[in-house]
């Protein structure tokens, strides 16, 4: 029991923080409903009325986008028939789709931030990820079977992106450069990389007057979830919840997960304990990069089966909000990914049928991190007393100054 209370006490600033942002959300839509607002001299009730029937609409929309359709739903429990199934439940696995690689980078940013290393260079090593895998499935093409191309194809974008991590864990252990420079500098690298790498004609589909490489489904495919029409949901959604076990493993019950957080919660009292800071910091960037890799392997070998310039989508940035909201915590990680999957895949529908722009979603995903930010804000606006004292992360607690150190 006391377990359970700790767990909803420590849940209660996350949900009320998305609680109070969609209310907010709401509050805006009304605002910007010109057509209700317009009527409020002839008629205050009902454009009232009308507005915050329009925030239903839109909420409603949103969360049919997201989780499906009730009527299609029960429909396809009626008749059983193949389509309608598949119709009823593409919108919910196009949510865990949508929170696959957010899951992954997710837990990337996680262990980095645990570290006390701020890894911004998610999208980068998603990136060189994606690039790896692709240049690995071509380059294997008719040389083994599909199986094992699969496998090398995912472990080369893991070590790809491994390595697009290490490279800023490396610059600040050995001189002490900041990460969070070098980590976006990465980025526009990484970016120009990707193009440069998309001009060989041995990547480039042919006759693509775009840079794009050749499609992969043919060569090589995560083998799906549901065998269903239209459904993509692949075993890559599975490998996310196995990574997010693995690194609830690594930083709760190893030990070099306790130097991992030792060194995030206080570095110069980690290397007075004899423990390797550098070496923590090469580490964490390290692992953080490959988990990005992954993410982009099995977006470019099974969600989209192409790989493209805008294959990161801004979902290493995301990655960061999402971790912050989950406390830095896997299982957090995983819900929080959940919850901008929903929001990312939902808006879409809202956005079609209340005509309210996506850009409301990253409106309202700013203000949960901002509430999730200010847990006093949040605790006064809903009247909770007591709380938990909060766990310290790299986010809340000062670090001493960086200094290059020997790994």
């Amino acid at each position: 029991m006391k377990a359970l209370r700790r767990l909803l006490g420590q849940a209660a600033i996350p949900v009320l923080s998305v609680i109070t942002a969609l209310l907010f959300g709401g509050v805006v839509i009304v605002l910007t409903d010109f057509d209700q607002l317009s009527k409020i001299g002839t008629d205050p009730a009902g454009a009232i009325l009308g507005a915050i029937g329009g925030v239903a609409k839109a909420y409603g929309a949103m969360l049919t986008g997201a989780f499906g359709d009730p009527t299609r739903i029960q429909t396809a429990l009626r008749t059983g028939a193949t389509k309608d199934i598949a119709t009823a439940i593409r919108p919910i696995t196009e949510t865990l789709v949508a929170s696959m690689p957010l899951i992954f980078c997710g837990l990337g940013v996680a262990v980095s931030f645990r570290a006390g290393m701020f890894n911004i260079g998610g999208d980068g090593q998603l990136r060189l990820g994606a690039l790896g895998a692709t240049i690995a499935a071509i380059g294997l093409a008719g040389k083994m079977p599909p199986g094992l191309i699969l496998v090398a194809s995912i472990a080369a974008g893991t070590a790809a992106g491994a390595f697009w991590g290490f490279i800023p864990g490396l610059l600040k252990a050995r001189t002490g450069a900041h990460e969070v420079i070098t980590t976006i500098m990465l980025n526009y690298v990484s970016a120009l990389v990707l193009f440069f790498a998309l001009r060989s004609p041995d990547l480039r589909a042919a006759g693509s007057t775009v840079p794009v490489s050749k499609v992969l489904t043919p060569i090589v495919d995560v083998p799906k979830l549901i065998t269903l029409p239209g459904i993509r949901l692949d075993f890559g959604f599975v490998v996310a919840l196995v990574m997010a076990l693995l690194c609830s493993w690594l930083l709760f019950r190893t030990t070099k997960g306790f130097e991992l957080r030792a060194s995030g919660f206080n570095l110069t009292a980690a290397r007075y304990a004899g423990m390797s800071a550098g070496g923590s910091m090469m580490l964490a960037m390290t692992i953080s990069g490959a988990l990005a890799g992954m993410a982009g392997g099995f977006l470019v070998i099974g969600t989209v089966g192409q790989l493209s310039l805008d294959v990161a989508g801004g979902i290493g940035f995301n990655a960061i909000a999402l971790a912050l909201l989950a406390g830095l915590r896997p299982g957090g990680v995983v819900l929080a990914a959940l919850l901008f999957g929903a929001l990312t895949n939902g808006g879409k529908l809202m956005g079609v049928e209340s005509g309210i722009p996506v850009d409301l979603l990253f409106f309202i995903m700013a203000l949960v991190i901002m509430f999730v930010a200010a847990p006093g804000l949040i605790r006064g606006m809903w009247r909770i007393k007591g709380s938990a004292k909060p766990e310290a992360t790299p986010a809340t607690t000062p670090t001493a100054p960086a200094t290059p150190t020997t790994p």
